[in-house]
């Protein structure tokens, strides 16, 4: 399958509607139907502000990033954009294009998702 590989970048205490932001954006992936999500904890970095943070200072604690991905055709893609800007978060991505599927897939798989070409 063709589609898209999508990161966001959140701050760790960032949140929406008083949730965490990476949890809502697992969530609401979750129920638009995207097979899958996951958020990963940054341990250092630094964004357009240019301040370095990192989690082994006690006084930055939740001031890291968090990196929360899907794999995802286009059209989750554009259900995900459509309501993240319904919503009117301000977040920062990349979209990687991707081609994706399952070797030996089964029958709860979608069809169409497996790489037997």
């Amino acid at each position: 399958m063709q589609g898209s590989f999508l990161r966001f970048y959140v701050n760790a205490a960032q949140e929406h509607h008083g949730v965490l932001l990476w949890e809502w954006l697992l969530d609401t992936g979750n129920k638009l139907g995207i097979r899958g999500g996951s958020a990963f904890r940054s341990i250092g970095g630094f964004g357009r502000r240019h301040t370095v943070h990192e989690d082994r200072f006690f006084e930055l604690a939740g001031s890291s990033g968090i990196e929360v991905e899907f794999v995802v055709t286009r059209d989750e893609e554009q259900r995900l954009f459509d309501l993240v800007r319904h919503e009117k978060i301000r977040i920062f991505y990349t979209r990687i294009p991707a081609h994706f599927g399952v070797i030996n897939p089964d029958d709860q798989d979608p069809a169409g998702e497996n790489t037997e070409d």
